[in-house]
């Protein structure tokens, strides 16, 4: 960018911000004086029509289509001064200074061009969403995903999701006002529960609710690191999948403080290798009967085979608070590793085929890596949910470093999904179990 370049920029950034302070708002305010001001000449046209007409008729030499014009000054002034306000209420205010924000940044092409900004707008499913389309002069996606946290800045507005639109050389920032901001603490209520065969419900993002479906995605993996409330969020999920009808087996080796007495009189508890490894070939057994099952009546699924055939069999929902203190091997004797591998094999089992049975994994841990979940596991585990994180969790868990980049070192109950959608979760209180 060029000295003089700099300068001008420099100078427009200097009268936008003299605007900004004398009208508030820089986009509302304008269009609604444009708007103002169009009904008080529409106004003075009409009070003034006769004397028009009469000054006309006094003028020797005139056009034809001026004449015209004078004669019927109302109907001129309405047509052609509605079209000019039409095309200033649609054109996006802030275009300049959204190209020369994004050139201050460093967001621009080989040839230093920034991306153009061509529209405004409301999103259909999200009200609370404006998407800003922009022409994004050849610049990738991933670039525009690195520079977020500037864009976020520059553009003083919280990002959702970048996208492009309908080709490539269009981009779609989709933000809210970077006034918006999520709570610090969200108590659940009952009216939270969704009322979709087996959705679960996760917490608040801007855009709404997060939620899941394990009828579609069947398993979830929970990381993040100590006192981020992963073990909140795991209780959230299963107390939602108890008022569903849903048979839960959970696997505690922290030593059950996490989980109450009301816990254990709703749900299956295991606390030693043993007792898991029979659950787990309890839930391979049902498995291999429901296969059967389906088999015989040809139905793809169990809500296929629940609906042909009225037996109404439940979800099992098996659950593990925190996975390394099951799985780690360090400092373990020959048979117990003999022994893990066995649950291994039948959480691998239940990862691979669980979903068309209507068997689910839910599984916590701080950190989930190769040492602790192995592969054919963990890559079954499509639907992915990290709190707070440095750069290595956050990659181990997302396969990216967007935990780290998004949510604040001392965020509670915060977390992201795997495809970036920042939320709340909700806080149970476990009375309400």
């Amino acid at each position: 960018m060029t000295q003089n370049e700099k300068y001008q920029i420099k100078q427009r950034t200097l009268r936008r911000d003299f605007w900004q302070r004398l009208c508030g708002s820089p986009d509302l305010p304008v269009k609604l004086l444009f708007v103002a001001l169009y009904l008080a000449g529409a106004v003075w046209v009409w009070s003034k029509q006769e004397a028009i007409s009469a000054y006309t008729q006094s003028v020797e030499l005139i056009s034809p289509v001026m004449l015209a014009v004078m004669t019927h000054a109302v109907p001129a002034y309405l047509l052609v001064g509605g079209v000019a306000l039409a095309v200033l209420l649609v054109y996006p205010f802030g275009r300049k200074a959204a190209q020369d924000q994004l050139q201050s940044i460093g967001l621009a092409n080989h040839a230093g061009m920034a991306p153009d900004l061509l529209r405004k707008k409301r999103d259909k499913d999200n009200p609370r969403v404006t998407v800003w389309e922009f022409r994004n002069q050849s610049i990738p996606l991933t670039v525009w995903e690195d520079k977020r946290a500037a864009i976020e800045a520059a553009l003083d507005v919280s990002i959702v999701k970048i996208a492009y639109g309908k080709s490539k050389s269009q981009v779609l920032v989709y933000a809210v006002s970077a006034q918006t901001s999520l709570p610090d603490v969200l108590r659940w209520s009952d009216a939270y529960l969704s009322l979709d065969s087996f959705v679960l419900t996760l917490g608040e993002s801007l855009t709404g609710p997060v939620t899941v479906n394990l009828a579609h995605i069947p398993h979830i993996l929970l990381g993040g690191s100590t006192g981020s409330g992963k073990s909140v969020l795991l209780k959230l999920l299963l107390m939602q999948s108890l008022r569903k009808g849903a048979e839960v087996c959970i696997a505690d080796f922290k030593g059950g403080v996490d989980f109450p007495k009301v816990w254990h009189k709703k749900c299956r508890m295991c606390f030693t290798e043993e007792d898991l490894l029979y659950t787990l070939g309890q839930l391979v057994a049902v498995l291999e009967y429901r296969k059967g099952r389906l088999a015989e009546t040809g139905c793809p699924n169990l809500d296929a085979y629940n609906e042909a055939t009225g037996d109404n069999l439940p979800r099992l929902v098996f659950a593990c608070d925190e996975v390394a203190e099951l799985l780690d091997k360090t400092g373990r004797s020959k048979e117990e590793k003999e022994q893990l591998a066995q649950i291994e094999n039948r959480l691998a089992t239940l990862a691979r085929l669980g979903r068309a049975f209507g068997i689910h994994l839910i599984l916590a841990t701080q950190r989930p890596d190769a040492n602790i979940l192995p592969g054919q596991i963990k890559n079954n585990l499509d639907f992915r949910v990290c709190g707070r994180a440095d750069n290595v969790l956050s990659q181990i868990i997302l396969d990216n470093t967007s935990a780290a980049e998004q949510i604040p070192k001392d965020a509670r109950g915060r977390f992201i999904t795997g495809d970036g959608t920042v939320f709340q979760g909700y806080l149970l209180d476990e009375k309400q179990l």
